[in-house]
Formats: C-alpha cells, structure tokens, sequence
C-alpha cells in the first residue's frame, strides 16, 4: 500500500461492489462502480433512496448520483442495477456533479429512460452541452494547436492526439436540453435527509460535492480522492487559467466538515480521513511546483514540463492531461510572479524564473 493510503481509513475494507452490484454504504444509499477503458479503469456513482412530491403525493424511489460513460457495458450494468436493486421502484432524479464523460456521459439516457429530471450546476451542465456537441473552440480541433503553442512537436504523438477530436461526443454523445439548476449553498432534501451543496473549481468549472450531515457523508465527486490527485489543467478554451489556485482554494471548503466524515469519491475506495487527504494533496501541489521552479532556472515549456511531472510511459489520453496539469502549474508560479511567460521565436511558450 502506498504510505499515503495508510494513514487513510478504508470502512469497507477490500470490498468492491462488482459491475451492476450494489453495497450499502449507509441507510438507503448504495455505491455502484462501472468500468472505464483508460487506465484509471472505473468510476464510483450513487444510489440514494428517495422521495419526492410531484403534487399527488409522495412517489417513491431513488436519485442517482453520475451516470458513467455512453457505451455498452456501462448500460448494460445499469441493466442489472434496474432489475436486481432498485426494489421495484423508479429513478426520480439524475444528479451529476460534473461535466466529465464519466459522470455525465449516460445522463440522457438515464433521464429518458425513466423521465427524470437532470440536476447539475449552471457551469457543468453548460460545458457539457457544449462539449457534446462539439462546438468549436472546446472541441478536438482546438487541442492541438493549443498544445503545440506549449511545446508538444512530436509527429507521432501529434498524430495520435489528432484522432481524440470526437472524444468527448463518442462517450457523451448526448445531454438532456433542460436541467434544474444547483448553486453552492443550495439544501437539497434527498429521501430523509437534507444534502448541503458545495462547489468546487480547478477540476472542471463548477463541480458539485454532496455533503450529508445528519449522517456525516461527503459525495465527493472528483475533488477529494484517496490514491490519485485531482487534474487541474489549462485547456484551449481557458488558455490563461490559474486552475492550481482554484483548486487548492476550493479544498479549504471542505476543511469545517468533521473528522469522522465518510468520503464516497468517484474514484478509489470510501475513506474516513478527509482533513489527513487534503493536507496531503495540499503538500503534493507544493512539492510539483517546487519542482517546476527548479528546473526553470533555464527556460522550459510545458511539454518540457511533463517528465518532471509524470515519470512514466503516457497514452495519448494522459498526456493530454499531463500537459495541460504541466501549463497549470506553470501558469500558478507565472501568476504568483516567480515565473516570467515568453513567446519565443518558433511559436512556443516558455517560462523562466523571474
């Protein structure tokens, strides 16, 4: 076990409900986890059991929290959650906390297939209609040149990149055209009890939290995760974000919430232990950016930065990640003032220490 996780507290041991298997985390909520073809290989989504007065009474059911990619094995898990753990009730609402193919991805299938309404925040459901369709500026096409104005030059990897422009519509190829909108702060009643909204930014541009305190539960989305740290990256369609800030300031939001507090993450293990979590990725930030500015001493773009960074072999689905959490980094010292930002003469951006 890495010595990070130890100085977590996984309350359910080894246990991983399988795909299309539930397990009870809590009264009346369930943790589902569905596959995924990358090499972060699954997501964790929620069932909550609900009710909600639609004007003749209460109707009982459940509220699901993220969705998991558009494929086939995705839903036919769903299948299986439909036909052996809902106990003959309906999905009454689709909360989804980002924009992320693998929370949102099946959204609008899941919303038809049960006439539920879709809940997200204004920033998350925006960015994925956008997204979903392709619209320039956040599609395929604007990866590459905003890369290589960053440093990537690699014919082969160039060309593997150029074949992701219809990432995003392959694994969402649809969001539903309404949505009720959540805002931080926002009390919403789940079943019995009430679930206080808590947004969050760097990650995606309004990420929701779900925190429960009657039963001292967090639904974490991608914020807060055992094993891994959050990507934080500046993309062609924000090129002079400061996401690294953004994040760790959205991380102070879950400081107040008690010690004992149950994390349900969209990836990993549930763990008890979120103020030893977040000082631990709060120290990781501070030791990459240590790094960065090191090796600034002489002029490096952000593909230079991306085996400072990540000392292992990359997919072209990391490394766009890689890069663009490199730029972030990058753009947090420029913006502290300890980088200065130069276009040189081949078209590539470099920072140097000021």
């Amino acid at each position: 076990m890495n010595p990070l996780e130890s100085q977590l507290d996984y309350a359910f041991g080894d246990t991983i409900p399988a795909p299309g298997a539930v397990h009870q985390v809590a009264p009346g909520i369930h943790w589902l986890r569905m596959g995924l073809p990358f090499a972060l290989d699954h997501i964790n989504l929620w069932l909550i059991r609900d009710a909600i007065d639609d004007g003749n009474g209460l109707r009982q059911g459940w509220t699901v929290v993220d969705c998991g990619i558009a494929n086939d094995a995705t839903r036919a898990a769903w299948e299986q959650v439909f036909a052996s753990a809902l106990d003959g009730l309906p999905i009454l609402r689709v909360i989804v906390t980002h924009c992320h193919p693998d929370h949102v991805g099946l959204a609008d299938w899941l919303c038809q297939r049960w006439q539920a309404p879709l809940w997200m925040t204004a920033g998350e459901f925006g960015f994925a209609r956008m997204m979903s369709a392709a619209l320039p500026g956040v599609d395929g096409t604007a990866m590459l040149p905003h890369f290589q104005r960053h440093g990537l030059t690699d014919p082969a990897m160039l060309e593997q990149l150029s074949g992701r422009r219809s990432y995003y519509p392959t694994l969402v190829p649809s969001v539903p055209q309404a949505y009720r909108r959540l805002q931080d702060g926002d009390r919403l009643r789940i079943g019995a009890h009430d679930w206080q909204v808590i947004t969050g930014f760097g990650h995606s541009p309004e990420h929701m939290a779900l925190y429960c305190e009657a039963q001292q539960l967090l639904i974490s989305g991608d914020m807060v995760l055992p094993r891994i740290s959050t990507n934080v990256s500046v993309f062609a369609v924000e090129p002079e974000a400061n996401p690294v800030q953004l994040y760790l300031d959205s991380l102070q939001k879950y400081a107040p919430l008690p010690a004992a507090t149950l994390v349900l993450p969209a990836h990993g293990k549930p763990f008890r232990g979120l103020h030893t979590r977040i000082g631990q990725l709060q120290a990781h930030h501070r030791e990459r950016l240590a790094e960065v500015l090191a090796v600034c001493a002489e002029p490096q773009s952000a593909a230079d930065i991306v085996p400072v960074m990540f000392r292992r072999p990359l997919d072209a689905h990391q490394l766009t990640f890689a890069l663009g959490e490199a730029l972030a980094h990058l753009h947090k010292l420029w913006f502290d003032g300890a980088l200065r930002r130069e276009l040189n003469a081949d078209g590539i951006v470099r920072f140097k220490a000021a």
